[in-house]
């Protein structure tokens, strides 16, 4: 997969959860005609049955080996457009498959900023069900450090709109696309 060129490549969006990978990640697809593909929502449809479910039913060690192997399947595609769940670059596997094969974007998003969001995400999310605010701000700065190395381009996207900052994404892309095939 490393030899395709640089156009080809998947682009595959890291961050915490809740911070916007979904939705950014639907509008970059669209401008660029390419298929978009959210590992959770694809993890949903198998087990027919939603994330917190199948954490209740079925298990965190299950739902983590089932991520890596799609999210590794995906990678030997091109031209996709992927949204990875908040914990997927918690495996090394998954780490290094993106960062080889893929573009990855990290969206980066502030602590303030993303406890806004939190009352609209929780209930969705179950490794935030049943801890404290303290505990969740420890999981968010935790999960930070693991991204914070793992990407190939940073997006701060705290208080932006997100169609600004899929046009941006996609601006940047066509630019290094072009500069790329001019060596």
């Amino acid at each position: 997969m490393s030899n395709s060129s640089l156009r080809e490549k998947n682009i595959v969006f890291i961050g915490f959860m809740g911070a916007g990978k979904t939705t950014i990640g639907k509008l970059v697809a669209k401008k660029l005609y390419r298929d978009f593909i959210d590992i959770d929502q694809e993890i949903e449809k198998e087990y027919n049955m939603p994330i917190p479910k199948i954490f209740a039913e079925i298990g965190e060690k299950a739902f983590r080996e089932k991520e890596k192997e799609l999210i590794q399947n995906l990678c030997d595609y091109k031209l996709k457009i992927i949204s990875v769940g908040g914990g997927a670059f918690l495996q090394e596997e998954i780490r290094k498959v993106c960062l080889t094969s893929s573009i990855v974007f990290y969206l980066d998003i502030t602590w303030e900023a993303w406890k806004t969001r939190l009352s609209s995400i929780i209930d969705s999310r179950p490794v935030l069900q049943g801890k404290s605010m303290a505990e969740i701000e420890e999981l968010f700065y935790k999960r930070k450090e693991i991204y914070k190395n793992n990407y190939h381009s940073t997006i701060e996207i705290s208080n932006q709109d997100m169609d600004e900052l899929a046009e941006s994404i996609v601006k940047t892309l066509k630019l290094s696309w072009e500069l790329h095939e001019t060596k």
